[in-house]
């Protein structure tokens, strides 16, 4: 079933996928973020926008899945036009 769900050659599911599973990360490394400050009083990295480009490592990984794997260049696009303009939006918001 997953497998069926995940097998789409389109821009706009590429947009959603490029979206979803940086935001799936992000929120799952602040979690362990949040669990190890608990526990052992540091933090996981040194500056806590580290959190947003870290996300963005699995962006490159469903890129090479939809282009190179899958051959689904529309999937893949719209992928990489996410990664585009959160590494922009990094830029902008970060590194003043």
């Amino acid at each position: 079933m997953w497998k069926r769900i995940f097998n789409r050659n389109h821009f706009g599911f590429g947009l959603l996928l490029g979206l979803l599973f940086p935001a799936l990360l992000w929120l799952l490394l602040y979690a362990l973020d949040i669990l190890i400050l608990s526990l052992f009083h540091t933090h996981i990295l040194a500056k806590q926008e580290y959190l947003y480009i870290l996300s963005l490592a699995i962006n490159l990984l469903t890129i090479r899945y939809y282009f190179v794997n899958l051959k689904y260049d529309k999937t893949g696009r719209g992928i990489l036009l996410v990664t585009f303009v959160y590494g922009i939006a990094y830029f902008v918001l970060f590194l003043n």
